[in-house]
């Protein structure tokens, strides 16, 4: 196993939305689809730190929410289609922007909570 300081520091952003490991920029940080690897195969990493909770989909929603809604409105208003065409060109429209944007900014929350160090909170006696 690599030591950690063979490796020049990672760009959070770059590594976070390609999936790569948050401190080296080179390892995978996802083992499947949104699970993570144990551990960078690169420089040793653990990711047992990484909890990004409910935070990519809250931004997701957010992201693809605005992004839907406006399309919807202004096809509705244009063309006042009805309501069979909304649901064949905006649930799929929906559901990949989603599962699209989901990997990506989970990557990114963790490689954020890396860099800076983020922990659970903690109440003082």
């Amino acid at each position: 196993m690599t030591g950690k300081a063979d490796f020049p520091k990672a760009n959070p952003v770059k590594a976070g939305l390609s999936g790569a490991c948050p401190s080296c920029g080179q390892g995978k940080l996802f083992n499947g689809f949104l699970s993570l690897k144990p551990a960078c195969a690169v420089c040793g990493q653990r990711f047992d730190f990484a909890d990004s909770g409910d935070g990519p989909a809250v931004f997701v929603i957010m992201i693809v929410g605005f992004i839907v809604v406006g399309l919807v409105l202004a096809v509705e208003l244009t063309y006042q289609p009805p309501i069979w065409v909304h649901m064949v060109l905006w649930l799929p429209l929906t559901v990949v922007l989603a599962a699209g944007a989901l990997r990506p900014l989970k990557g990114l929350m963790i490689a954020l909570q890396f860099q800076n160090n983020a922990k659970e909170g903690e109440l003082d006696d």
